[in-house]
């Protein structure tokens, strides 16, 4: 099972590193096959920069996309497009500005895979 995390992102640059790590942090020992897809929906600071950055740490783990917009198109054109990029089985949207946290995510996975009705 591949899960993605569809993560759009204005004006997140000091949120992105957090984000990736609470993810990180969160998943660890919990969930293996997964991929955030980051989509910068046309941000005026340097959010893209830090996407870039941590893109290019991480690319060797290859569980990281990054979409960039060349304006700001809204939040729902972000997440469509980070849902068409979307490898996973399972595909959540989640803010990466951490209103909502990772664990969450685990929480409904355990719930979608128990046994309850």
């Amino acid at each position: 099972m591949k899960l993605s995390l569809v993560a759009p992102c204005y004006n997140e640059e000091a949120n992105v590193r957090r984000f990736y790590d609470a993810v990180k942090s969160a998943f660890e020992g919990k969930v293996t096959d997964y991929e955030i897809v980051f989509v910068n929906d046309g941000s005026r600071d340097g959010t893209y920069k830090e996407l870039k950055k941590l893109y290019n740490e991480k690319k060797e783990e290859k569980s990281i996309q990054v979409l960039s917009f060349s304006r700001n198109f809204g939040k729902e054109s972000a997440i469509y497009a980070g849902l068409s990029k979307a490898k996973g089985d399972y595909v959540c949207i989640i803010d990466a500005d951490l209103q909502q946290r990772p664990e969450v995510v685990i929480e409904m996975l355990e719930k979608m895979n128990s046994d309850e009705e």
